[in-house]
């Protein structure tokens, strides 16, 4: 116990709330895998904006296509897929420097800085501002994940800038 210091907590802190996310973006896969269908419903109603309260001025900005609505759920699961991913290598990439110089365990974060950015793209960008903004998602009863995506980025944002920091030695 004498070896784990402050510095030493902090490293480990950044390796396990990478496992973290790692482990949220593996449970996201999977649901999307096992239950493809459920989630393209999900997608192709808010691309649709067929249970929102839309105003006739943007009813324009519906996509009605399921084709569409197919490759445009196929890019957000490969977001996701390439997220995860960049976030387990970070993690190990991480967990492998834990001991290393307060050099080299920094540039050990480069697979967790852009897993986590790209995340950031998928629930901030995709569903906050593309789903709520101009789909008008929050306006739906049903189909809604605004408030889901806003706790995600709650947790995003600050662990994006606790891994960038260097207040580990």
């Amino acid at each position: 116990m004498n070896n784990l210091n402050t510095q030493k907590i902090i490293r480990y802190s950044k390796v396990i709330l990478m496992a973290y996310i790692s482990f949220f973006g593996l449970l996201v896969m999977y649901s999307n895998f096992t239950d493809y269908t459920s989630n393209y419903e999900y997608v192709g109603h808010i691309l649709s904006m067929d249970t929102t309260q839309t105003h006739p001025g943007i009813r324009y900005r519906a996509i009605e296509s399921p084709i569409l609505h197919h490759r445009i759920y196929w890019f957000i699961i490969t977001l996701e897929v390439t997220w995860t991913a960049c976030c387990l290598i970070g993690t190990y990439h991480l967990l492998r420097k834990i001991n290393a110089s307060e050099q080299d365990f920094h540039e050990a974060k480069r697979f967790s800085i852009v897993g986590l950015l790209m995340a950031m793209f998928v629930y901030y960008i995709c569903l906050q501002v593309i789903g709520v903004e101009w789909f008008d998602m929050d306006t739906s009863q049903t189909w809604n994940a605004k408030d889901w995506a806003r706790h995600i980025v709650d947790f995003l944002f600050p662990l994006l800038i606790y891994i960038v920091i260097k207040v580990e030695r």
